[in-house]
């Protein structure tokens, strides 16, 4: 029965017809039916974590505490939400008005009039909608700001014994992908989740006041639609979970590859590598497409029940209008919100997997935030090393990476200031264990060392390692200038003392030959500099830090013969007045040194001089007539 204009009465609902057209489209929503295709690598192909949340309402708790924030932001995005959907459910009510009151009468200008506030409703809408994703994609990157800078400064006080225990691409992971992927979440899933279930609250409200038994005939295919979210949603996170764990393999593999390229040329084993990146490709690839199959049947399954509905509705409503039971208008705006109706849960369940993965990611993130730091794990009052003099003394000390695996065992020594040790023995025998547990990368299981005769375990650890200048095997350098590089040790340096200090290293000269000198920018780990010059420019590095006590952990290994005997001089010139420490394999670099230290299986096999070691004959002189043998 048609109504006569002006009685187009609530009761009805509006959407625009079949499935487009900005009233059906929604509060900025997607195209109708999930999307998975993204699922398994998370937005713009961001890996996502591989475990589930644990617990799901910390860690939301947690996140709330950076987004609080930025609460105004959020209230803007709410009200935004609110009034976007709002124009969606307003839309449909106006198209049924619009046949109702003005197409069926043959009110032409009254139609016009409607037309024109419909389209300020849609264009309101897309504003709203605009608005609310300009406003959420600044409170998310604000937020994944401060969670990054967290992250990030906690790693900067992390002991070595937690990066032991972690990969660097795990690390990394978290840093990055599991950011990006909480990111990703915050911007697209937080308003679009508020949008679904302001719209299909109020599409359910809208449909009951309309018409209850049109209503009820839209939800018999809801339970259908829940069973095969669930089931289907069980299976997906399997084969993404697997997905991204080969994914995570071959990243690992792609990293190595690219590090060691020069190791895989020269041994020739281009093909070797290429089998294996295949092998791992093909697994992944397998893993995905099984992802992706599953995750793909969701959006036209999804559309398929809700075409039924629709199908259901149109059919009943079109009886219920023949018999005079409602109206063309009625049933022209409950098609429409029924469209409204389906699609917040199609979105929710578009967005579970996402929602889920990024909480998981979050939770990865703040389980590295929240381990303890070296500082925190530092008990009671802390002292500062001032004046220091350089007497270093272990007693009885012992120590083990892993429990039952003992590294060092009863380990006693005494370094008076001024004095050069040297640590020689074979490879794992525990020397730079030794250096280790003296700047306290790790912490001793018994025992006790002293610097000036303040267990080391009272001190700070800045002051501390303020005081201790190190030189390690493996020369690391930063993507930076050679005098940044050099700077390092103290950064405050003038030009005039990082210049002196490379002069004392014997890295002047060679420095001076390269095109911008000091300003010559290096690549990343120094590659564009020889193994030597970066070592040069390490031990340039050690000498500005004017430490009271000096490591050189094989500091001259990657050194050439006559670029070692320049350095010596100078080396022994900045070791007077301090007590260095010195790990070598070359041996005839430490015969002045005061005291040399045998060590094997972890333990002090024999201590004395160059010349009393080789007077006893043991093992010390067997290590020395083996690398001298031709010469001797």
């Amino acid at each position: 029965m048609a109504n006569q204009p002006g009685q187009f009465q609530p009761g009805r609902s509006a959407a625009g017809a079949g499935s487009s057209g900005p009233a059906a489209a929604g509060a900025g929503a997607p195209p109708s039916g999930p999307d998975f295709s993204m699922r398994g690598g998370g937005p713009r192909g961001i890996v996502l974590s591989k475990a589930k949340p644990k617990n799901t309402a910390r860690t939301l708790k947690r996140i709330w505490q950076y987004l609080r924030v930025y609460r105004a932001g959020l209230y803007g995005v709410l009200l935004c939400t609110i009034a976007a959907t709002a124009c969606s459910l307003i839309a449909p009510y106006l198209l049924g008005s619009a046949v109702d009151d003005y197409i069926i009468p043959g009110d032409y200008a009254g139609l016009v009039r409607l037309s024109l506030f419909l389209l300020a409703v849609y264009a309101m809408q897309s504003l709203t909608s605009w608005l609310q994703q300009f406003i959420m994609v600044k409170v998310s990157m604000h937020t994944v700001q401060e969670m990054r800078r967290d992250i990030f400064e906690r790693l900067q006080v992390l002991p070595i014994r937690f990066f032991d225990s972690q990969t660097h691409g795990e690390l990394m992971s978290r840093t990055t992908n599991d950011i990006e992927n909480v990111s990703g979440t915050l911007n697209q899933s937080v308003t679009q989740l508020i949008s679904s279930i302001l719209a299909l609250a109020g599409s359910v409200a809208i449909m009951l006041y309309l018409n209850v038994w049109l209503t009820l005939v839209s939800m018999v295919t809801i339970p259908l639609v829940l069973l095969f979210t669930r089931t289907i949603a069980k299976w997906t996170r399997k084969y993404f979970s697997k997905q991204q764990a080969h994914l995570g393999e071959l990243n690992s593999f792609i990293e190595e590859t690219i590090s060691g390229q020069k190791v895989i040329q020269v041994y020739r084993r281009e093909q070797t590598s290429l089998s294996r990146f295949r092998e791992i490709n093909t697994t992944l690839t397998e893993a995905g497409i099984r992802a992706q199959i599953f995750s793909g049947t969701v959006g036209p399954m999804m559309n398929m029940l809700n075409n039924i509905s629709f199908a259901l509705m149109a059919g009943v409503g079109g009886w219920m209008a023949f018999q005079g039971w409602t109206s063309v208008g009625v049933v022209v705006a409950f098609l429409n919100y029924s469209k409204q109706f389906q699609r917040p849960l199609n979105d929710l369940a578009n967005q579970f997997n996402l929602v889920q993965s990024a909480i998981a990611g979050a939770e990865r993130v703040f389980e590295t935030i929240d381990t303890e730091s070296e500082y925190e794990q530092q008990s009671g009052s802390v002292k500062t090393l001032k004046d220091v003099r350089g007497e270093v003394v272990f007693e009885d000390v012992c120590f083990s990476y892993q429990k039952g695996a003992p590294v060092l065992n009863r380990i006693s020594l005494r370094a008076s200031p001024g004095q050069m040790i040297a640590l020689v023995g074979p490879t794992g025998a525990g020397k730079t264990t030794i250096i280790n547990l003296l700047t306290r990368f790790y912490e001793i299981d018994s025992g006790c060392i002293t610097i000036d005769g303040t267990d080391i375990r009272e001190l700070d650890k800045d002051s501390l390692r303020r005081r201790i200048g190190l030189v390690l095997q493996d020369a690391y350098l930063y993507s930076d200038t050679i005098r940044e590089n050099i700077r390092f040790g103290r950064l405050e340096a003038t030009d005039e003392e990082v210049e002196a200090a490379a002069k004392l290293a014997n890295a002047h000269s060679f420095i001076q030959k390269l095109p911008q000198g000091y300003d010559t920018m290096l690549t990343a780990g120094g590659a564009n500099l020889s193994q030597g010059q970066r070592q040069l420019l390490t031990i340039a590095r050690a000498i500005l830090a004017d430490p009271a006590i000096l490591i050189l952990d094989e500091a001259t290994s990657s050194i050439d013969t006559r670029t070692e005997m320049h350095i010596q001089t100078a080396m022994r010139q900045l070791m007077k007045g301090r007590t260095s420490f010195v790990i070598a394999h070359r041996l005839g670099t430490i015969r002045k040194a005061d005291q040399i230290l045998v060590i094997n299986h972890g333990e002090i096999i024999e201590r004395g001089t160059h010349e009393e070691l080789l007077h006893q004959r043991g093992f010390y002189y067997d290590l020395y007539a083996s690398q001298f043998k031709k010469s001797s």
